[in-house]
């Protein structure tokens, strides 16, 4: 695993540019968030969702998978957003949250006959970034407060490493009906709506 330290504020063109071709290569790489780094391929890819999810021990079937995009308007592409939903993303997105929300038909095979899709739109520069040059949804899963403590996993081809992260996991949320939000776990950001 090549491991690529960025400090500082902004987005580094060319760390981006790294990791968008990783993504683009079908390749699984370790990229910063608001919360804790995650694991991260490409959404539309389906062989490189079976690995990540392979790496982090899920069934692709019975766990929720989640997605990092770069805006609200990405969003609106791979999930249905009522009116109500609309309001509640945009006043706490970005942020520390992943909102559960029905899932639309142009998501990939791997998501068929899922019902809901998690929405992430990160208060960190760089993983919206790369949502909006890869051109759509990263698959991400949490995976620590630094890429040094995922150990030197052999089906990650890249980490970016920003420093330690300050903040928990995210805060997740169920808008599936979107008049009855369910906080499904307590995380870094406070949910009250």
């Amino acid at each position: 695993m090549k491991v690529i330290e960025t400090k500082g504020s902004g987005v580094d063109r060319r760390i981006l540019m790294q990791a968008v071709e990783a993504l683009r290569n079908g390749d699984i790489i370790i990229y910063p968030t608001d919360t804790l780094y995650a694991l991260g391929c490409d959404a539309l890819n389906n062989r490189a969702i079976e690995r990540l999810c392979h790496i982090k021990g899920l069934n692709p079937d019975k766990n929720y998978l989640s997605a990092v995009f770069s805006d609200l308007s990405q969003v609106a592409e791979y999930a249905r957003i009522d009116n109500i939903a609309f309001r509640i993303l945009k006043h706490y997105l970005p942020g520390p949250y992943t909102f559960i929300l029905p899932a639309a038909t142009s998501l990939p095979k791997v998501f068929k006959g899922r019902k809901s899709i998690g929405v992430r739109i990160p208060d960190c520069e760089f993983a919206r970034a790369l949502a909006e040059e890869l051109g759509n949804p990263v698959l991400t899963s949490s995976v620590a407060d630094s890429p040094a403590d995922f150990g030197n996993q052999s089906e990650v081809v890249l980490a970016i490493d920003s420093g330690e992260c300050v903040l928990g996991p995210s805060t997740v949320v169920d808008l599936i009906d979107s008049r009855s939000p369910v906080v499904v776990r307590e995380g870094s950001g406070s949910f009250d709506f």
